[in-house]
C-alpha cells in the first residue's frame, strides 16, 4: 500500500462502494445488536401519545451535543431560553444559534426526504447552507481546506488530512456518494451498515468549507429514516461521538490512512447500540415521568388536563401563552393565575430573566441531561 500523504489533496480517495471483504463475523454481530436495539427504539417511540411531541426535545440535545463535537459550546439554559421565545432566540449568542440552526436544519432535512423519498445532492447542500447560514455550496476547487489538529492538542496546527480537491472533483464523489445510498437495487448492503461507511465517505470528500460534521450527523439520521429503521430523526449519536471522541477520529483516519473499513464500522455500530438503549431509555422515562405528572396534576389543579400535560413536556421552559393556546386562554391575568398554581404544586418552578418569567419543567430537564 503507498503511504498516505497527509499534505496532499486525497483525490485518490476511493470510490464507493468499498470491498466486500470488510465484512467478518464481529461486525456482523455488532451489526445484529444495532439493529435490535434500532427497531426497539422504533418500535418505543410509538408509544408516545403524539411521537413528534417530544422529538423536538431529544433533536435539541442532539443539535447541541453535535455542536459540541465542533468546539461550539452553549448553556442549556441559554438554549432552553431561546427555544420557548422567538424573540429570544433573535438575541442568541451566536453559538446558541449555531445550534438552534442545526435543530431547524435537522427538521426541514426530515421533511425533504419524507416528501422526495431518497437522499440528493440539493438536499444535502440545503441542509449545510442552513446549519451554516451561508449560501456556498460545495466549495471551489482553488480552496485550499486542511484538517489541523486543534490548539489543546499534540503538535497543535499540525495538517493531520487534506480533503480531495480540483475542478469537478467532490462534485463526482458526492454524486458517487448519492448514488450508493440511494442504490438499494445494486447494492444488497444492510442500511445501517451503509450509513457507517457513507459517513466515513461524507466526512473524507469534506464537501463544504465547515459545518461538514455536523451536516453528516445530520445525514446519517436521514438516512436512517428514508430506509425505515427510524420513523423520527431521534437517534442521539453525537452523545456517544463525544463521550469517545479521540476514537471517532482516530477510527476515521484508519480508514483513510490504512483501510481499516472494520475498526471504524464496529464503532458506528457501537455508537448506533448505546445511543438507541440510551434514548430508549429516556423516552421509557419521559413517558413515565408523564403519567405520574398527568395524574398529580389532575388531583390538584380542576383544569389540568392531558393536552396541558403533553404541552409542558414539549420542551423544558414553557411561557404562559402556551398553556394559553391549550386551553383556549388570552387574559394575562388568567394564564398568570394558572402559572402561580402550577408553581404551587411544583409541576413548574418560575425563573426570571430580567423582565422575563420563565416556567421550568424540571423532570423533563433532568431527564434529558440524564440525572
Amino acid at each position: 500500500m503507498a503511504q498516505f500523504d497527509r499534505n496532499i489533496p486525497y483525490n485518490n480517495l476511493p470510490l464507493l462502494p468499498p470491498p466486500a471483504d470488510i465484512l467478518d463475523s464481529e461486525v456482523l454481530m455488532k451489526w445484529g445488536l444495532a439493529s435490535r436495539y434500532l427497531a426497539e427504539l422504533n418500535k418505543n417511540i410509538l408509544r408516545l401519545p403524539n411521537p413528534a411531541m417530544l422529538i423536538n426535545t431529544i433533536a435539541l440535545q442532539e443539535a447541541k451535543s453535535s455542536s459540541e463535537i465542533e468546539n461550539i459550546f452553549t448553556t442549556e439554559d441559554e438554549l432552553y431560553k431561546a427555544i420557548s421565545d422567538s424573540v429570544k432566540e433573535a438575541g442568541a449568542s451566536p453559538h446558541t444559534k449555531e445550534v438552534l440552526r442545526y435543530r431547524e436544519a435537522l427538521w426541514a432535512g426530515y421533511r425533504t426526504i419524507m416528501k422526495k423519498g431518497e437522499m440528493d445532492l440539493k438536499g444535502t447542500i440545503a441542509i449545510y447552507q442552513q446549519v451554516k447560514n451561508t449560501t456556498q455550496k460545495i466549495r471551489p476547487p482553488q480552496s485550499k481546506v486542511i484538517i489541523k489538529r486543534g490548539n489543546s492538542e499534540l503538535r497543535p496546527g499540525e495538517i493531520i488530512y487534506t480533503p480531495p480537491r480540483g475542478a469537478g472533483i467532490v462534485e463526482k464523489k458526492m454524486q458517487n456518494l448519492i448514488e450508493y445510498l440511494n442504490g438499494d437495487k445494486k447494492d444488497k448492503t444492510d442500511p445501517l451498515l451503509k450509513m457507517a461507511i457513507a459517513h466515513y465517505q461524507f466526512e473524507a470528500i469534506h464537501p463544504f468549507d465547515d459545518g461538514n460534521g455536523r451536516t453528516g450527523r445530520i445525514l446519517n439520521l436521514l438516512y436512517l429514516v428514508n430506509q425505515g429503521l427510524l420513523s423520527q430523526p431521534v437517534l442521539y449519536l453525537s452523545k456517544y461521538i463525544i463521550e469517545h471522541k479521540d476514537e471517532y477520529y482516530f477510527s476515521l483516519q484508519s480508514v483513510t490512512e490504512r483501510k481499516s473499513w472494520k475498526r471504524w464500522i464496529v464503532f458506528m455500530l457501537n455508537a448506533v447500540e448505546y445511543t438507541a438503549r440510551y434514548t430508549n431509555r429516556q423516552v421509557d422515562e419521559i413517558i413515565d415521568q408523564m403519567a405520574e405528572t398527568l395524574d398529580y396534576g389532575k388531583s390538584k389543579i380542576k383544569w389540568y388536563n392531558k393536552e396541558v400535560n403533553e404541552a409542558l413536556f414539549a420542551q423544558p421552559y414553557i411561557k404562559p401563552k402556551t398553556i394559553g393556546e391549550v386551553l383556549g386562554r388570552t387574559s394575562r391575568t388568567t394564564l398568570s393565575g394558572y402559572t402561580s398554581q402550577l408553581v404551587k404544586h411544583k409541576i413548574l418552578s418560575a425563573k426570571e430573566d430580567g423582565k422575563e418569567v420563565y416556567y421550568i419543567n424540571n423532570d423533563l430537564i433532568r431527564i434529558l441531561e440524564g440525572k
